[in-house]
């Protein structure tokens, strides 16, 4: 049977994730649940087990015939660094709580599925690079030369920076860097692959084929063993890198960041051809299950795909995305605003906008005042410099940086001091996680604001879909400084117009109780669905009669009878929260930064704040339709758990070209 075969007959022969006869084995107190059609009662699915599902939909992407080769190459990397996230958090609470049961097997049968697939989608792409010029080759295949540079760069280059370690080690394995265990008889040592060097190397004069340095070793363990000539085996681990949050401030932060080099050890993977009773040994002292470890086709880790990616030709890639940039909007962003409100969907209309107007806020000699949240910044941040810029210029400037994004802890850290050294407040923070994106500017007697779905993140903003809104709006402007007071204030924020914590969940099920007729309609689009009181409020909705759409990108679960759900998955990562309401036919529509999962509404301030002008609810109604009718990126899914990919259609909801049409408020009076 050909690769290719495999890949389509194999695991997605039939789309069903979950089959009704299996869903027994999942049952659990978790969140996740799904409706078996042959019971009147819900069964119970666990949310970890859904999410792994869209890790499924983002592995089916490398198969995609509308994507170019590289596109998909770069899927298989997205793969696996969600899969270690997953084993680093988001398996913490079953494995805390839940190991040896039938669902928490359940995770580690469809991980180690996923895992088996990518592995062989891995060896199909090496045959289908080969038809343009991209290799990885066996270090049995270079010649006599290319032997003896790579002898001296092994020597130069990695020797230095690798650490051969006794097998008492073995307890002390850093979590996510690539090992070889080494010995005759057993382990005597382990070798550590420095991080900072790529697994692939090209090949020098072979432009487009590259050698996996973990082959190299192999061939030249002498160089790293005293002299010894030794097999190498492959091994990984991945710890779970959560830390303890709660009461958490700034000076307690590094602290809690060096714990975590010290988190369980949650998964194992061993090359396949690795000795039994080495893995053994391992995995005692690792202190995991048997089925725990995972047996592995080398390459293990297919994160290295992206250096694939990365030397890969233009022309086998996507082409960049042009988005459309409001005329004139960056040489007076005020005077726009003041005029009228602005909405954008990004990455299609410029997120250089928000940046626009950040930078305007630090030049424009009439701003007084700045205030903003900052979640995930990142190495280059236009928002976080402005901010900088502007308390240099002498202007009032208070930030609320959330210290606890994770796995962003660290950079946050490093932005905090940027801003402490600089001038720029940095408010303490709330016992609660902010995960709120506003931005407030006080300019002469007016006030402006910007109000996103999305964080201030450069890099990330040009890859995610989000909505964001630019208002001059009097009730809007107050309510989001009586949300920067009360957080500076060490006070729960209370609003009139805007809505944070419970009161989100509030506002959605009164919202949906009123559709919940025969001439209802609801549409939701979340990253995350999960709270238990939306979902139920969702069901009666559908049972009376409503119209209930659901976008789910990542974890859905409950989709009761009547509820018509999918999930988008395609070239930029799904990423606006939006609510719409049919309202009798006076369309109710609100955005934010929230998932409507208990910790965004209960442990958690977000802001869900309302698109009032009707020019550009219309424009976000028209993107929420769009991927309802979507035919190319969208899966189906089903009450019974099935879920049924509609590809290959007309209707692309992520067409670059498709979204040209600025919404246009009226004038404000």
């Amino acid at each position: 049977m050909a690769r290719s075969q495999v890949i389509s007959r194999g695991w997605r022969a039939d789309p069903r994730r979950v089959s009704p006869p299996d869903l027994h084995a999942f049952v659990t107190p978790g969140v996740v649940q799904w409706r078996d059609p042959r019971r009147k009662a819900t069964v119970r699915v666990n949310q970890e087990l859904s999410w792994l599902h869209f890790n499924r939909r983002v592995l089916d992407q490398t198969r995609r015939r509308d994507f170019p080769v590289m596109e998909r190459v770069r899927f298989l990397s997205i793969w696996a660094s969600n899969l270690d996230e997953f084993f680093a958090a988001r398996i913490s609470r079953p494995f805390l709580e839940q190991r040896g049961t039938a669902s928490y097997q359940a995770l580690l049968r469809e991980a180690r599925a996923q895992v088996d697939a990518a592995g062989e989608t891995y060896r199909t792409f090496l045959d289908a690079l080969e038809e343009h010029a991209i290799r990885v080759v066996p270090v049995s295949s270079l010649s006599r030369e290319e032997l003896d540079y790579f002898g001296a760069f092994l020597a130069e280059q990695v020797a230095p920076r690798t650490d051969v370690l006794r097998a008492e080690a073995v307890r002390e394995i850093r979590t996510e860097a690539l090992y070889f265990a080494t010995g005759i008889g057993v382990i005597e040592h382990l070798v550590r692959l420095p991080a900072s060097l790529p697994r692939l190397i090209e090949i020098p004069g072979r432009e487009g084929t590259f050698v996996r340095l973990g082959e190299l070793l192999r061939v030249r363990s002498d160089l790293f063993l005293e002299g010894r000539d030794l097999e190498l085996h492959e091994l990984r681990v991945i710890r779970l890198a959560a830390i303890d949050q709660l009461g958490l401030d700034w000076e307690d932060l590094p602290a809690a960041l060096e714990t975590r080099l010290d988190g369980r050890p949650s998964h194992l993977e061993v090359e396949k051809n690795f000795p039994d009773h080495w893995a053994e040994s391992i995995r005692i002292a690792l202190g995991l299950e048997a089925d725990e470890v995972f047996r592995v086709e080398p390459p293990i880790d297919l994160r290295m795909v992206s250096t694939l990616v990365d030397h890969a030709p233009a022309a086998l890639k996507f082409r960049p995305l042009r988005p459309w940039m409001v005329p004139g909007f960056a040489a007076d962003p005020f005077a726009h605003v003041a005029r009228k409100d602005v909405v954008l969907f990004h990455p299609y209309q410029g997120y250089d906008a928000v940046e626009d107007f950040a930078r305007a806020a630090a030049r424009d000699p009439r701003v007084s005042a700045v205030r903003a949240t900052l979640y995930r910044v990142g190495d280059d941040n236009v928002l976080a410099e402005s901010l900088i810029e502007a308390a240099r210029a002498g202007k009032d400037v208070a930030v609320l940086l959330e210290a606890r994004a994770r796995f962003d802890e660290l950079q946050n850290l490093e932005w905090s001091l940027r801003f402490q050294n600089s001038g720029v407040r940095v408010l303490p923070l709330p016992t609660r996680k902010v995960h709120a994106k506003a931005i407030w500017v006080k300019r002469g007697s007016r006030e402006f604001v910007h109000l996103g779905t999305g964080n201030y993140n450069t890099s990330n903003a040009r890859l995610y879909t989000d909505f964001s809104l630019f208002t001059a709006d009097r009730q809007l402007t107050g309510d989001v400084k009586l949300f920067f007071d009360a957080l500076e204030h060490g006070r729960p924020p209370r609003m009139t117009h805007l809505r944070t914590g419970g009161a989100i969940r509030k506002l959605l099920l009164e919202r949906v109780a009123a559709e919940g007729h025969p001439g209802g309609h609801v549409i939701l689009k979340f990253n995350h669905v999960t709270d238990p009181k939306v979902l139920a409020a969702l069901a009666r909705a559908a049972g009376a009669g409503a119209r209930v759409d659901l976008i789910a990108r990542t974890t859905l679960t409950e989709i009761a009878p009547g509820v018509h759900a999918r999930s988008i998955v395609g070239r930029f990562l799904e990423h606006a929260r939006v609510a719409a309401f049919r309202d009798g036919g006076n369309w109710q529509v609100h955005a934010g930064s929230l998932d409507a999962m208990p910790r965004n509404f209960d442990g958690r301030y977000e802001l869900f704040f309302p698109v009032n002008d009707p020019a550009a609810r219309s424009m976000v109604l028209g993107e929420l339709r769009a991927q309802l009718g979507d035919d190319v990126n969208a899966f189906q899914l089903l009450e019974d758990g099935a879920e049924v990919p509609h590809w290959d259609g007309r209707h692309n909801a992520q067409r670059p070209d498709g979204h040209r049409q600025l919404a246009q408020p009226r004038p404000r009076r």
